[in-house]
């Protein structure tokens, strides 16, 4: 700690993020990022912008990939922001929508960077309990607030609502800003984009790190209704006017073109998936039903802390939450088939030693 600091620097808890070890032969589960690369275009796309244009400034309204933005998801570019991975979107949009005198909502188990927001800002919050299930009920919602944010599907749970559950939440609460973050909505789960047309007070949060394999990229963006895009840019302008570099924006432009190579990763992420889960459950794990690229599972026989230790020193990692309610869970990124054979027979090991 030193002296020098701002008085709101030493209460804040900043958000953890998973590791990243270098550990050989490693398999890592831990962070939710894609195990295929990203199109092969959008190296192509990067290496045309990484030459001498590097000296110019980029677009900083980044209207291109607003533009290819809004004509895939069949929205105006004034309706789509983008920014520094969907993190720093959903930052702006806690400063541009979600402080208000009454308390910003959302599940108390969730992303786990949503308190650590309203720390920074100033932000009061109330947090609504999953039920027994670990499923967000939007009947729960039904209090005073000042706005609402939820993952869709939630994270870490990986479970997702209905568009029609969403759709009812923002008939109810139609006076107050509603974000949707859909950063795991590609792996199953219905996105609430055309929701907008009908509700002003929508807000959706996309990233193209997770489906898209860009998590090094860091790009992310929004689409709503073109008033609450103009506060998020109003407090970008404010912030950084130029928070995507020339080769992340083409880069990103690129992977939105090639609709097929999307395709063809995100479902072999869900058959992946549905392996992991028939695998898991034959060994005796309790999985809650995933709409992400990751599964949420605890084992009646050990401790999540215990099965995340005994998977490190196979050189596997997962992701475990020091946390009430969630302590004996794993959550686990799905990975390709032999990556997910590799852990199940890790697994298997882990659990026939110790029975």
């Amino acid at each position: 700690m030193s002296r020098f600091w701002s008085p709101i620097v030493a209460g804040l808890h900043p958000y953890v993020p998973g590791e990243q070890p270098r550990i050989p032969d490693l398999l890592k589960l831990n962070t939710n990022e894609s195990p295929f690369g990203p199109s092969p275009t959008v190296a192509e796309a990067m290496a045309a912008e990484s030459g001498d244009s590097l000296r110019l400034y980029p677009d900083p309204e980044a209207m291109a990939l607003r533009e290819t933005l809004a004509a895939y998801h069949n929205v105006r570019p004034d309706q789509v922001f983008v920014g520094n991975g969907s993190d720093e979107v959903l930052g702006h949009a806690f400063s541009a929508l979600l402080k208000h005198d009454l308390p910003l909502l959302f599940p108390d188990i969730g992303y786990s960077f949503y308190p650590v927001w309203c720390g920074l800002l100033g932000i009061s919050y109330e947090t609504v309990p999953l039920d027994e299930a670990m499923r967000v009920r939007t009947e729960d919602y039904r209090r005073p607030a000042g706005a609402i944010i939820l993952a869709n599907p939630n994270a870490p749970t990986g479970i997702a609502l209905s568009r029609a559950e969403i759709a009812a939440l923002l008939a109810e609460h139609a006076d107050i800003p509603v974000v949707v973050d859909e950063a795991y909505v590609d792996f199953g789960a219905q996105t609430c984009i055309p929701l907008i047309a009908e509700y002003p007070n929508l807000l959706v949060v996309q990233t193209m790190s997770k489906s898209r394999a860009l998590a090094g990229l860091r790009v992310g963006y929004a689409i709503g209704d073109a008033g609450l895009i103009e506060g998020l840019t109003r407090v970008k302008d404010s912030f950084n006017s130029y928070p995507l570099g020339r080769p992340a924006q083409a880069g990103a432009i690129a992977s939105v073109k090639d609709e097929a190579f999307f395709q063809t990763c995100r479902l072999a992420v869900i058959e992946a998936r549905d392996r992991m889960v028939a695998g898991l459950s034959r060994l005796g794990f309790e999985v809650l039903p995933s709409s992400a690229n990751f599964v949420f599972a605890r084992h009646p026989g050990r401790s999540g802390g215990d099965l995340m230790r005994a998977l490190r020193e196979k050189a596997i990692l997962v992701r475990h939450f020091e946390k009430p309610r969630i302590a004996d869970f794993l959550r686990i990124t799905v990975g390709t088939v032999g990556q997910v054979d590799r852990l199940l027979g890790a697994l298997a090991e882990i659990l026939g030693r110790n029975s």
